[in-house]
Formats: structure tokens, C-alpha cells, sequence
């Protein structure tokens, strides 16, 4: 009788635990879980003169974290290219914000080209009651810009920031999933609005419970990637004070063409958003970087219950 009550006593703590302010119980589910759920349908344009620079990659695809080597490395290591999309979850009592991060060991536009670089997007759920929660924006990084997505049936509107578009949703795995567009050779982000790649060729990743794969070249339209959560013993962000990967804080380290002209996304930065957004909002302070650049939002909590960032 007293297990009995004990167990019921947890599970009665564990519901109220997960109550947001929606008024509903949100069933307990995990990052990882999580991030697969609302993982991005992605769409790699690819450049026919060097298209393996275009896949996605670890950061230390090359066997170590030395992100100087990355450039010089890329030509010898293709069939280390592994699907690989980094993510990380923080949560307050009314929404999860899941950032993914894109990472390629070469930004190679004509102009500015470096080593390394990383791009991605910001998705903000609402904890409906629902296992996964219901998606309400995605914001993405293109170079030094945010751009501003909506799904469907969702209640944002225009904040300080006007919405760019209307997300395409795609089914995988039995569930609707946004899609994004990456662009070769420079990588910057945005929503895919529908259409084919430029020049005919591109790549086509969905997300993966296991493990990656390498394009089987630069038109592959099938290729599974692997979720990496930035928070994981280990990784990157584990790594934050480590001269191997970083130059600086959220800068990794890279000595072709511009020097130290990428970063992870607890660096990403719009230019000209407001001085109160600094670098790194999109990540470290989501909740409050999506309460400017949208309205109508509902009932909302700028309160983290969970912010890894913020330790």
C-alpha cells in the first residue's frame, strides 16, 4: 500500500512538474527526442566545380578538434563527411527553443572565402499539452542576418522584425517537418520556398535517430543526418574555453582566407536587429530575441526552467 502511494505520489509531482502555463500537462520527452521531431527537412544546393565542400560535416571530421586544419583536410577526408547537424533544447514554462547548426569545414564563396563555417536556424514550439509540442517560428542565419518564419496556423505576427515567409512543411517519418535551404559554397540559411536547385544539382538530408551518411555525390536526394546535441560530454560546447576549436568565445579557429570568420551559434549574430539583441540571443536567449520579432504570441514566459547557456 505505502509503494503504491509513493508511486502515485511521484507520478502526481512529475505531472505538475511538466504543467506550463497553458494549463495542460506536456508528456515528458527528451532532447534528443524532441530535436528529431521538428529536425529540418534540408536542402544543400552543391557547386558542380567542388561539391564535397558542400556537405555537412563534424567539426572534427578530421579525426581532432584542430579546426585550423579543417580547409587543408577536407580533399583527403571526403568519406569522413558524415550527415552531421548539431542542436541544443532550452525550455521555458511555455515553449521549447530548439537551435540546429549547420557545420561545413569550408565557406568557399568568391568573396570573403574561410575556413570552417557554421549556419542554422532557431525553431520556438509551444507546449501545447501535446507529447512534441505545437511549432510556431523558425528563425535562420544567412551570413550576418536573421530571417523570420511562420508555419501554417501559427498566431505570430510581425514584431520588430517583419516575417519573411511562410514555412513549407514536409512529411518524414510519419510527421511534418520544416524544411530549409542552404546555399553552396557560402552556406547561407533560409526557408525553402518550393523550388528546384540552381544549376540542377543539390543535396537532400533528412533527419536520422542513428547514424549519418556521406553523399554519394552532389546530386543525392536521399541522405540521412545525424543529431548531435551541442550539449553532449565532450562536445562543442564542452569545448567553449578550448584553444583547439575556438579563437575566441563562439569563434572557431580557422587560418584560410579571412581569419576566424566562423561561429557556433552561441555567436550568431544580425547586424542591425538592436543593440539590446547581442551576439548569441538567437541561442543563449531565444525567448527573449523571439518576443521582439514577433507579436500576438499568446501567453508567453521569458523565464528559463532549463538553460544550459545560462549556467
Amino acid at each position: 500500500m505505502l509503494r503504491r502511494k509513493l508511486a502515485s505520489l511521484v507520478l502526481t509531482a512529475s505531472a505538475i512538474a511538466v504543467i506550463g502555463l497553458t494549463g495542460t500537462a506536456d508528456a515528458a520527452v527528451g532532447d534528443a527526442d524532441l530535436a528529431y521531431r521538428w529536425a529540418p527537412v534540408h536542402y544543400q544546393d552543391s557547386a558542380s566545380s567542388k561539391y564535397t565542400a558542400d556537405y555537412l560535416a563534424p567539426v572534427d571530421y578530421d579525426g581532432d578538434w584542430n579546426t585550423r586544419n579543417n580547409w587543408d583536410n577536407l580533399d583527403a577526408n571526403v568519406s569522413r563527411l558524415v550527415g552531421t547537424v548539431y542542436y541544443s533544447v532550452v525550455e521555458t514554462d511555455t515553449h521549447w527553443f530548439i537551435t540546429y547548426g549547420f557545420f561545413h569545414p569550408r565557406d568557399w564563396k568568391t568573396l570573403g572565402p574561410h575556413e570552417n563555417d557554421m549556419e542554422g536556424l532557431l525553431l520556438t514550439v509551444r507546449k501545447d499539452g501535446s507529447q512534441y509540442g505545437a511549432l510556431q517560428a523558425m528563425v535562420t542565419l544567412s551570413h550576418d542576418n536573421f530571417y523570420s518564419y511562420t508555419p501554417p496556423g501559427s498566431p505570430f505576427t510581425g514584431g520588430r522584425e517583419n516575417i519573411d515567409g511562410t514555412l513549407i512543411m514536409q512529411n518524414w517519418d510519419g510527421q511534418p517537418h520544416p524544411t530549409g535551404f542552404q546555399e553552396a559554397k557560402g552556406h547561407g540559411y533560409k526557408a525553402w520556398n518550393g523550388g528546384g536547385f540552381p544549376g540542377g544539382d543539390g543535396i537532400v538530408y533528412y533527419p536520422s535517430r542513428g547514424d549519418g551518411e556521406v553523399p554519394s555525390g552532389g546530386d543525392d536526394r536521399s541522405v540521412a543526418y545525424r543529431l548531435v546535441d551541442i550539449f553532449g560530454a565532450g562536445g562543442l560546447w564542452d569545448r567553449r574555453f578550448d584553444p583547439q576549436p575556438y579563437a575566441s568565445w563562439g569563434t572557431f579557429a580557422g587560418d584560410n582566407g579571412r581569419a576566424n570568420a566562423a561561429h557556433a551559434p552561441w555567436a550568431w549574430d544580425d547586424m542591425d536587429d538592436g543593440s539590446d539583441l547581442q551576439p548569441g540571443v538567437l541561442a543563449t536567449d531565444p525567448a527573449y530575441l523571439i518576443s521582439q520579432y514577433f507579436a500576438n504570441r499568446g501567453t508567453y514566459s521569458l523565464t528559463y526552467t532549463r538553460n544550459t547557456y545560462r549556467q
